[in-house]
């Protein structure tokens, strides 16, 4: 047995490229988890700067000086975060604030409601049961409200961090994509010269991830578009809010939707209780969902690599665990990035010296390719 593993490692391990694929990626971890606190404005510029840049090359290609489109992007860049933080982010901040003030409503009406549950269903429910459910629920939100006290003890170190960011982001993103090329030749000096295996892995995530981006940003936009204005139509409160929750939640495929549902529910009942209203809301809101996940998702996504739904889950549980929000955010990229790294070493370059594919290419190439530009826009 110890021998039938260790042929197996030495077999798919022990060429050169499929070494450094692997030694790359454990730096590339390494740093994030070490450093990733210190270095989170740098690695968002990074981010940013990616994503910007597949709308940099595009234009570049018309023939323009890149220096020029560089700028003419940043500038849409710079007024659309301008936009969202003097437009939307108030009318969130107001729509939280009204939410807050009507919490304690929101519990009466949940108590009277599950008070009166004994007496419809006397068979089923008893005053204990409903009464131990309460003190248990009052102990829950005593919790969440010291919770939310320290937080906002707290606070004064996240604006600061915010200012940090707003600051120093923007000045990163721009400098990153005006000398992209500099910089990408400079990485490259300490890269080792046989990569060519990593770079061909790296192309296949770069288009893979241009396309996950590209999908999911519309796919928010339209989401939260038409949530918005089908609760609009069916005067639901806190409408604006609420379709960002559902356009965001897109970002956790399964969970997301499933999670959002409770409070789009809450809100719904508290409004229009068991009536014929709130059950229009909930059926346009599981049409929503539908039309996103069997029409959209298939649409916008046809190109990506598709991944099992058992997959896409444990990569959320997975790097949710480990990073937290970025984790999950970056749930189907990083699983992408995974599933390259395993294609690429499942048959070692030097198994088949005749056979062709991205590890064979690479390896025919006297001096490896720079890294392609990304296509996400």
């Amino acid at each position: 047995m110890v021998d039938l593993i260790k042929d197996w490692f030495v077999r798919r391990f022990s060429h050169p490229q499929v070494f450094i694929l692997m030694l790359l990626v454990v730096l590339g971890l390494a740093l994030v988890l070490t450093l990733g606190g210190i270095l989170a404005p740098l690695i968002a510029a990074v981010v940013l700067a990616y994503l910007l840049e597949g709308v940099v090359s595009r234009v570049e290609k018309m023939g323009l000086p890149r220096l020029l489109v560089v700028s003419g992007v940043f500038v849409l860049f710079m007024t659309s975060l301008v936009l969202l933080i003097i437009v939307v982010v108030p009318l969130l901040l107001n729509q939280v604030t009204q939410l807050v003030q009507q919490l304690p409503s929101y519990v009466t009406t949940f108590k009277d409601t599950l008070q009166e549950l004994p007496e419809r269903y006397p068979d089923l429910l008893s005053q204990g049961q409903i009464a131990g459910l309460l003190d248990a629920i009052g102990e829950q939100l005593t919790g969440m409200g010291q919770a939310l006290v320290t937080q906002t003890l707290s606070s004064i170190s996240g604006v600061i961090t915010l200012i940090v960011f707003l600051v120093l982001v923007p000045i990163l993103v721009f400098f990153l994509m005006k000398d992209k090329v500099q910089l990408v030749e400079w990485v490259q000096q300490f890269l080792p010269k046989e990569r060519g295996l990593a770079i061909s892995v790296w192309r296949e995530v770069d288009v893979q991830l241009g396309n996950y981006v590209r999908g999911k940003t519309l796919e928010i936009l339209i989401v939260g578009a038409v949530t918005f204005v089908t609760f609009r139509i069916l005067d639901l409160q806190f409408a604006a809010l609420l379709a960002t929750l559902v356009g965001f939640s897109v970002l956790v495929p399964y969970i997301g939707a499933a999670v959002v549902t409770l409070p789009v529910a809450i809100v719904a009942f508290y409004q229009f209780g068991w009536s014929g209203q709130f059950a229009w809301i909930m059926a346009a809101y599981g049409i929503i969902q539908v039309l996103d996940g069997n029409a959209l998702v298939p649409l916008l996504f046809s190109e990506v690599v598709n991944l099992h739904p058992v997959a896409i889950i444990g990569a959320v549980l997975l790097f949710g665990g480990i990073w937290g929000f970025w984790g999950v955010f970056f749930a189907i990229p990083l699983a992408t990035l995974c599933s390259a790294i395993l294609r690429a070493i499942r048959v070692p370059p030097a198994e088949e010296p005749g056979a062709e594919g991205p590890a064979a290419a690479a390896e025919q190439e006297s001096e490896p390719a720079p890294i392609q530009e990304s296509d996400a826009a």
